[in-house]
């Protein structure tokens, strides 16, 4: 009996210092948890701190940015300053390397009947494109009225003339015309009728006078008269042929 109570005093003695131990650990880790909501606090507002330190800084230089330009503007605007039209590279000289003309690129190794001979002419710089209408439709498709003729020339021009970008102009011959032709032009294409007393052909050479030297001028006629004539004022004359083959590719 004796060994009874010693044993249960034992147990006890055990089960009080567990418990003493379990209350340690737990008051430790309330500690630890409010140490660590602290530090999780503390790091929140170091956060908050910076994001409004950097929106504060932000502004201001936004601010200072802004002075700047305003006061650039008016700047500008006091002085009257142009444009910047000019660089500094532009005053330095030297040889700036040749252009393009439709002179040259008749001796390159092109036939006159090759549609790529055409596209190369159109593609220099500011090309203008004069059009013989009644020539170049009478050559391709006499047989169809005169209104169906100029419908399919135009409208293959203006496909002509989405793809390159050059100007266009087609004339026809509208000295016999009682009353002026009802057309709406195609985009990209300028449609010219000669008046009472001028032909076709005049109103061609007086478009290629026109135009300034050096100028790409490419004038499409099937008429020696004309193509001698444009050649003369310095345009570059084409077979009303080479038209046609180029149009039946687009």
């Amino acid at each position: 009996e004796a060994a009874l109570r010693k044993a249960a005093a034992e147990l006890e003695a055990v089960r009080t210092a567990a418990s003493a131990e379990r209350a340690t650990a737990d008051s430790e880790a309330r500690r630890l948890k409010s140490r660590l909501a602290e530090a999780e606090s503390a790091l929140e507002a170091s956060r908050r701190a910076v994001r409004e330190g950097r929106s504060v800084e932000d502004m201001r230089l936004r601010l200072l940015l802004d002075t700047v330009l305003e006061s650039a503007q008016g700047l500008r605007r006091e002085l009257a300053l142009p444009p910047v039209s000019q660089h500094p590279a532009d005053t330095v000289e030297a040889v700036e390397p040749g252009r393009m003309t439709p002179k040259d690129i008749a001796t390159r190794a092109l036939s006159e009947n090759d549609p790529a001979l055409l596209d190369q002419l159109l593609a220099l710089p500011q090309a203008h494109l004069v059009v013989d209408g009644y020539n170049v439709t009478k050559t391709g498709y006499p047989t169809m009225p005169l209104e169906k003729q100029r419908l399919r020339l135009l409208g293959g021009l203006a496909v002509l003339a989405a793809q390159t970008g050059a100007e266009m102009t087609c004339v026809f011959d509208g000295a016999e015309l009682a009353a002026p032709v009802l057309l709406a032009p195609p985009r990209g294409v300028r449609v010219l009728f000669s008046r009472a007393g001028q032909t076709a052909d005049e109103l061609i050479r007086r478009l290629v006078r026109a135009e300034p030297p050096g100028r790409p001028v490419v004038v499409v006629s099937a008429d020696r008269e004309v193509a001698d004539g444009v050649a003369r004022a310095g345009a570059r004359p084409v077979a009303s042929t080479l038209l046609l083959r180029r149009l039946a590719r687009t």
